[in-house]
């Protein structure tokens, strides 16, 4: 039976939030004693007081994880050992399904429907694909003299440690600590300060499933605090981020000024979505585009925020997408109804609010949304927006906005929509919409992206790395690449 409105309130009224970090296998507040107020954005209402961990609790938990990498109690686990415990922890979280959905919503806003039917699942697949992955993967015999054995073997780099954004707070978190941990690091999470009631939550299912104490830590806190102390520690050995570019450069420099640290970073996108005439359903490309910029609220790395309609199909086109936005209009998160949720704070909000009204004042025409609603809920709502006319040296079309706004650009041949689609600073996706092969190959190669989607709008699966080009980042989570980040090759010669 489908849970009710009702029956989620219900639910959360007898919720347990823990709001503390979790070090070496146990919660624990901040050293400093400090919290920080974590506040629904569905509703307003307060969900707990959240450690506010900083340097000192950074270093803890490094220490913890360096001795439970240096014991070997995980790492030097036989790989079909490492792989059981693995699936039990996707086990857990999808046994508590619910209780995480229903966190994850209250937290940063998302419709409760997709947070059951997307964000929780995908969590649990990401951990048991990787975990699958471990048994499977074999190292290499180099070509060698007859007296040489060459050897090339990969080998976990040690403390990896994790900052992931509030969007989509556990799907991201997975798609880094699994592969981590299925090549035997120990892993620190740093959650966002905007959503970490889910990364504390699942913590102790990581203990419960097998994992052993100081192997997995999570520290909730700020970036420029907890955030900046893990980024400049000198016995961290990976750091792995998705978020803006603005603090994905300042991550680099961290980790020049520390102990040159891999980084791998996720930043930012502003990604095209290009609808060729010969398109072969133009309704569903419609469809497709009121989904690529409003599904999750707009807060999509990915969100498909400037689309390209050729001009000939254009007069056509809008109405079948002023159609399409009708079916996602923001409503209460706890809603099972509801495709378009909260956005994650007031802050977020205002920002939206303020890229629109710059989309006005540079002359781009507003045709749909454009307002917050919803006020009587106490909750952060704004109306999934289209602006027309926008040349794409505006403002709102050159910046991530990351909120239901999408840029109308019109182009007339597939050189001058490559052009635009290109004139970007970011290169994270990009969507083609066409019914002719060959124009999509040739479009799609020519495309600084990337993930290229083909007469769909975010496609792909676990079996897909995912990242970008250009100042979108250099890191690849997914697939069997996401194991490069998170082990280091050795090449070893013995004279025989």
């Amino acid at each position: 039976m489908t849970n009710t409105r009702s029956d989620w309130e219900q639910r959360f009224q007898s919720l347990s939030i823990e709001g503390r970090a979790f070090i070496d296998g146990q919660y624990r507040p901040a050293l400093s004693g400090a919290t920080f107020e974590c506040i629904s954005p569905v509703d307003g209402r307060f969900l707990a007081n959240v450690a506010s961990t900083d340097e000192a609790d950074a270093h803890a938990a490094v220490l913890v994880a360096r001795q439970a990498f240096e014991s070997g109690v995980w790492c030097t686990l036989a790989p079909a050992e490492r792989k059981r415990t693995l699936i039990r922890f996707a086990d857990l979280i999808l046994a508590h399904q619910e209780e995480l959905a229903l966190l994850e919503t209250l937290d940063m806003g998302k419709p409760i429907s997709d947070a059951m039917a997307i964000d929780i699942p995908a969590t649990a697949n990401a951990i048991r694909w990787s975990a699958e992955a471990i048994d499977k993967r074999y190292d290499e015999v180099a070509a060698t003299p007859h007296d040489q054995l060459g050897l090339v073997t990969r080998e976990p780099c040690g403390v990896v440690a994790a900052i992931v954004p509030w969007n989509f707070p556990l799907i991201m978190a997975s798609w880094k600590f699994a592969p981590a941990l299925a090549a035997g690091n120990s892993f620190i999470l740093k959650p966002s300060e905007k959503s970490p009631l889910t990364a504390i939550r699942i913590a102790q299912l990581a203990l419960e499933a097998g994992i052993p104490k100081g192997v997995f830590n999570v520290l909730p806190g700020y970036g420029h605090t907890v955030g900046k102390a893990l980024a400049l520690h000198m016995d961290v050995d990976v750091l792995a981020f998705t978020g803006s570019t603005a603090v994905a450069k300042q991550l680099l420099i961290y980790a020049g000024q520390s102990n040159l640290k891999r980084v791998w970073l996720e930043a930012g996108g502003k990604s095209p979505n290009v609808v060729f005439a010969d398109a072969p359903d133009l309704r569903a490309a419609a469809q497709a585009a009121a989904s690529a910029i409003a599904f999750n609220q707009g807060e999509v790395c990915t969100a498909g925020s400037r689309l390209l309609v050729e001009r000939s199909i254009r007069h056509p086109f809008i109405p079948l997408l002023l159609e399409a936005l009708q079916a996602w209009q923001p409503g209460h998160a706890l809603d099972p109804a509801t495709r378009v949720g909260a956005v994650v704070d007031q802050r977020q909000l205002e920002n939206i609010l303020r890229y629109i009204a710059i989309g006005r004042e540079q002359g781009a025409e507003l045709i749909a949304g454009g307002n917050r609603t919803l006020e009587e809920s106490g909750g952060q709502y704004v109306e999934p927006t289209i602006f027309d006319g926008v040349s794409n040296a505006m403002t709102i079309a050159q910046e991530e906005i990351f909120g239901p706004v999408l840029s109308l650009i019109t182009f007339d041949t597939a050189e001058q929509a490559l052009q635009i689609a290109n004139d970007s600073l970011f290169g994270l996706a990009a969507g083609v919409w066409t019914r002719d092969l060959s124009k999509a190959h040739t479009f799609a190669r020519g495309l600084r992206a990337g993930s290229v989607w083909v007469n769909q709008y975010d496609g792909g699966d676990m079996t897909a790395p995912f990242g970008g080009f250009k100042q979108s980042g250099n890191g690849r989570d997914k697939s069997l690449h996401a194991f490069d980040k998170y082990t280091e090759l050795k090449a070893t010669w013995i004279k025989l």
